[in-house]
């Protein structure tokens, strides 16, 4: 019976996403090809799929003149490769996103395109057009398809504690942040956390990466209700976190479908990692902490009037998800989520799932409130 639910969920909200089809090479594709036969000082530069610490190592060796020459003649693939300084990336990527809001804009007055293309050229122009803030610290940028982005709050540089907010379905470049129901997209769950951390913790350094940086499923459908999107999300996943700059300890936040991305790079993710947090879940791809592979504490908070409860926790010939994080058996920590209301509601001010997310982003553990009221939460989880 519980399969035959995902199956009439999966007949109610669309088998599949739709792709746009485009014979045009994307300027991503573009980019990797120069990058392939690029030289600095003579020297030819790593592979973009080389590993990070290879990347690392390289990058370290240039000057700053000679970074900049980079980040400016390939920002597509400077801005998006784990193991570049932060600052490079942040510079590439301002760079990236200019150059494609100037396309997307001469494709809005492209009367040549049929006018369903060119109101999204608009939209894409005019989220671009956010993004190119400099003050904002854009950490990857692929236009391609629903694109990918990522936004640093804070000196991540400097920072003691990492935070990284993995989200679910649905996000892409247009999604990334909102104007209307600004916490419910990834920007402005960022933006939250960053100032609930800097509240309870003002001595602490931090920063917060919102990371729509894996390509999610559209709608609640067939790439929804398996894996196969989160696989490639939590390889990605795992390469950010093993990047990331200094020896700061790092806390993922993961919502909805992004729990699912957590579960799977569990067991692949370094030691810094020391707390996983699954938000709003639909399983993590295992029966049980144990089943994780990890050694970070793995918390879980489900809002009340959250609607992923009723969908059933199963994992049968590759549809559903596993286990509810929520249960007992799972054991994982649960978190009190008091005045949260629905399922995208976790990052809102106010609510109780924002104040433990920000005292466990800080290490003040001692004081997050549990899901029954008392502090079983906080000792060891048996």
């Amino acid at each position: 019976m519980a399969l035959a639910v995902v199956f009439v969920m999966l007949a109610t909200t669309g088998w599949t996403a739709v792709h746009r089809p485009d014979d045009e090479v994307s300027p991503r594709v573009a980019a990797l090809a120069a990058w392939g036969a690029a030289r600095i000082d003579g020297h030819p530069v790593p592979s973009a799929d080389a590993p990070a610490r290879t990347v690392a190592r390289f990058f370290a060796g240039l000057d700053g003149a000679q970074r900049a020459q980079l980040a400016d003649g390939y920002p597509l693939v400077v801005g998006n490769l784990d193991g570049v300084p932060a600052q490079t990336r942040y510079r590439a990527n301002r760079r990236a996103v200019l150059d494609v809001r100037q396309a997307e804009e001469e494709h809005a007055r492209d009367y040549r395109l049929a006018p369903a293309d060119r109101t999204e050229a608009g939209r894409r122009a005019h989220r671009l057009a956010s993004l190119a803030d400099p003050d904002r610290q854009i950490l990857v940028f692929d236009p391609t398809g629903d694109g990918r982005v990522a936004e640093v709050f804070g000196d991540l540089d400097r920072a003691e504690r990492v935070s990284v907010i993995v989200p679910g379905v649905d996000t892409g470049l247009i999604t990334f942040e909102r104007t209307q129901r600004h916490f419910t997209a990834p920007q402005g769950m960022a933006e939250s956390l960053y100032a609930a951390q800097r509240a309870a913790a003002p001595d602490t350094p931090t920063a917060v990466i919102a990371w729509a940086g894996y390509t999610t499923p559209t709608g609640v459908g067939v790439d929804a209700a398996t894996g196969r999107l989160a696989m490639e999300g939590a390889a990605r996943l795992e390469s950010l976190t093993a990047a990331l700059p200094g020896d700061a300890t790092v806390a993922l936040f993961c919502h909805s479908y992004g729990s699912v991305v957590c579960g799977l790079a569990a067991q692949r993710l370094p030691a810094r990692v020391t707390d996983v947090v699954a938000a709003g879940s639909p399983g993590m791809r295992a029966g049980n902490v144990a089943g994780l592979g990890t050694s970070a504490r793995v918390w879980a908070v489900r809002a009340e009037g959250d609607w992923i409860a009723d969908v059933p926790h199963l994992e049968l010939g590759g549809l559903g998800h596993g286990a509810d994080p929520m249960s007992a058996e799972f054991g994982a920590r649960r978190l009190s989520s008091a005045g949260a209301r629905s399922h995208t509601a976790y990052f809102e001010p106010g609510t109780g799932s924002l104040d433990n997310f920000a005292k466990i982003g800080t290490d003040l553990l001692s004081s997050v409130a549990c899901a029954g009221g008392d502090d079983s939460c906080r000792g060891p989880v048996r």
